[in-house]
């Protein structure tokens, strides 16, 4: 379940919203020194961008594993 301030997924996941997604939990990392931020916006991590990227890429069919996979700059097949 979601926090009230999450933002709305798309009605339909398109590539274009998986390449926005994948870009956005990419930006939105935590701190290196306490992981407790994030280091792009410095709200508590996971923040509300990191979890609605995550959200999309989970709507789409990925897994957490290929997600860090695609994260880490390799490749996977998208559903």
């Amino acid at each position: 379940m979601g926090s009230v301030d999450d933002l709305p997924l798309p009605p339909h996941v398109t590539m274009e919203d998986v390449v926005v997604a994948l870009r956005t939990v990419t930006v939105h990392t935590p701190e290196q020194s306490d992981g407790a931020r994030c280091r792009k916006d410095e709200a508590a991590h996971p923040c509300r961008l990191h979890r609605w990227g995550r959200r999309v890429l989970e709507q789409r069919g990925l897994t957490d594993e290929q997600v860090r996979t695609l994260i880490a700059g390799g490749t996977v097949a998208l559903p």
